[in-house]
């Protein structure tokens, strides 16, 4: 087999297209949440904690007046506060998903469902077995 109809048939695999799916959507739900906490929690959670903005915190570690070379410590930190909020967003939106879909599974095990025909002929010889002996 050539290297081409190797490739070909491990494209054609189900789960390398489901994975190339799942990783295109994932990006775009990314700039979804992104956006989210950038125009959405984030301006009101600064004016409740005082407009606080790390990314302008730096140390200046040497180089030029002109041109400093610095530590930008801030900006890791608004990575680290914006990752927080970030996590607390998906975990909210995954806790409101698994209360929907337990309610849709609560709903379907209300239902009784009936036993299959090969029970009913299990429960029957069964019951035959029992008769006899």
């Amino acid at each position: 087999m050539t290297i081409l109809n190797e490739f070909k048939s491990f494209i054609a695999r189900g789960n390398v297209v489901d994975l190339a799916v799942g990783v295109v959507i994932g990006a775009a739900f990314g700039k979804i949440v992104d956006s989210f906490v950038k125009d959405v929690i984030t301006p009101p959670l600064g004016l409740l904690i005082g407009g606080v903005d790390f990314s302008g915190l730096k140390i200046s570690i040497g180089g030029s007046v002109a041109s400093p070379v610095t530590l930008n410590y801030g900006l890791f930190l608004q990575a680290i506060f914006n990752f927080l909020i970030i996590a607390a967003a998906i975990f909210l939106l995954v806790k409101m998903v698994m209360v929907i879909t337990r309610k849709d599974k609560e709903t379907a095990a209300a239902v009784p469902v009936p036993p299959s025909a090969e029970v009913v002929l299990l429960g029957e010889i069964r019951d035959a077995l029992r008769s006899k002996g």
